[in-house]
């Protein structure tokens, strides 16, 4: 009677693929590399709050400190999904377009329906704009960065063309921008606050994190132990489409309007956020911590130097000399790493 062989395969867990030692191996340097980064970029942030401090007296009050969180909420909103996506290998550069469509939308419809049926038919469309850009890059294999460039170009003609070219007012709709319902905190800080709980517990406790990491680091290895490297991204930028709306809707609150000018520009800070707070271009980076602390340094300075009353056109100086740098760092880590 012959010897039978039997074929052995990989134990995997009900939730997903076992990551092998190299990988579990790797995913441990990063932890361990992700307290010291913080540590550091935590340091950059007292000492730019200590500096603006000493400069302004208006500074460190209650009252500009929760306009300053007010402020960076719209794009703390946007970026923790765009944090998912960057450590995924991807980026979106649709959402400051996305964000102004959606509100735009939102406005034009809310002038014949109530405001519920605007709302619900603005997240339908932030999801429909995540689901678009998520087919372009997985099924149609256009690189992330040319798909939502066109995105953006698409959606803000669009924009203008609902908008007529003006702005649209919109009236019994600011508690969403300006309500403080817990500890006179602004409600649009509670929201950022609490997608940034979600999206870290999901990054570091669950298969889709996992997955982002594996998609980013090496979707080659990522789909051979099972990982669902398509169906993940799209999943983000789903979840991109879906908080550019809620960004749209907030910032339309906050200004009673809709303007097809808004969120200029917005793509940029989300990015330089992103990348500051310690994710690679490269993909397989980044944390959601990294990003509230990258938001938080563009803010304090952004806030510091309107104080100071100085220049608005020097304050965008600052904000590209941050992305440029935040960038250099970037690659200067990669080319170490290789090293």
């Amino acid at each position: 009677m012959g010897n039978v062989t039997q074929s052995k395969t990989s134990p995997q867990s009900k939730e997903g693929p076992v990551p092998g030692p190299d990988q579990q191996q790797g995913q441990h340097r990063g932890r361990r590399r992700t307290v010291p980064e913080l540590a550091a970029l935590l340091t950059i942030l007292v000492a730019l709050v200590l500096f603006f401090s000493l400069q302004s007296p208006q500074f460190f009050t209650q009252g500009n400190i929760l306009n300053l969180l007010t402020a960076i909420a719209v794009t703390g909103i946007i970026a923790i999904p765009g944090t998912m996506l960057l450590i995924a290998g991807q980026v979106d550069l649709s959402v400051g377009s996305g964000a102004a469509f959606c509100g735009v939308m939102m406005a034009s419809i809310a002038q014949e329906q109530i405001i519920l049926v605007a709302v619900l038919a603005a997240a339908g469309i932030g999801i429909l704009i995540g689901v678009v850009n998520g087919v372009l890059v997985t099924v149609f294999r256009v690189n992330a960065l040319i798909a939502t460039l066109g995105m953006m170009a698409i959606l803000r003609g669009l924009t203008h063309v609902n908008a007529d070219g003006g702005t649209i007012a919109l009236a019994n709709f600011s508690a969403l921008g300006t309500a403080r319902p817990v500890l006179n905190i602004p409600l649009p800080v509670l929201l950022l606050v609490a997608l940034a709980v979600i999206a870290a517990l999901l990054m570091r406790y669950t298969v889709f994190g996992r997955s982002l990491y594996a998609a980013g680091s090496n979707p080659v290895a990522a789909r051979l132990v099972g990982v669902r490297g398509n169906r993940t991204i799209v999943w983000a930028f789903i979840a991109s489409g879906l908080c550019v709306a809620l960004s749209g809707l907030v910032l339309t609150s906050q200004l009673s309007a809709a303007s097809p000018n808004s969120a200029t520009g917005l793509e940029l800070t989300v990015v330089t956020a992103i990348v500051l707070g310690g994710a690679s271009l490269g993909g397989g980076r980044g944390t959601i911590q990294g990003t509230l602390v990258g938001l938080l340094i563009i803010g304090v300075v952004n806030n510091g130097l309107t104080l100071m009353n100085v220049n608005s056109f020097y304050q965008q100086v600052a904000s590209g000399s941050l992305l440029v740098l935040a960038v250099g760092f970037d690659q200067l880590r990669l080319r170490l790493a290789k090293a």
